[in-house]
């Protein structure tokens, strides 16, 4: 696209979201989250490389949900930039801004396709 490259900073924003929010908050992976970095690297990882960080934080999530008793639903959360009190609160969060973004890349694609057809 002419404006940039919005459907590669949304896999990045996603795979940050995941890798930040269950990842370090709940799995405790130690990751550190530079969110304005997930819109603005100068030297942003290929096609390749974003997808597979995508692959691998949404194979983190999954182990991380089949790892979770009935009783770590419920546990206390806390977050930068939420107000989940929860754990199942914030997975439940992090599904539906995925969803949102999804969403967004579907509509860039129908666009994209729009735009090589003129």
């Amino acid at each position: 696209f002419s404006y940039g490259n919005s459907f590669g900073h949304l896999v990045l924003h996603l795979t940050g979201n995941l890798n930040y929010y269950i990842g370090a908050q709940i799995a405790n992976t130690g990751y550190v989250r530079d969110r304005a970095r997930e819109f603005t690297d100068p030297t942003p990882p290929s096609k390749e490389e974003a997808l597979k960080r995508l692959d691998h934080a949404v194979a983190m999530v999954i182990q991380t949900i089949r790892a979770q008793s009935p009783e770590d639903w419920s546990r206390p959360y806390s977050g930068v930039g939420t107000n989940c009190g929860n754990r199942l609160d914030m997975t439940v969060q992090c599904a539906a801004h995925m969803q949102h973004h999804i969403g967004q890349m579907i509509y860039l694609g129908y666009e994209w396709k729009r735009q090589s057809a003129q």
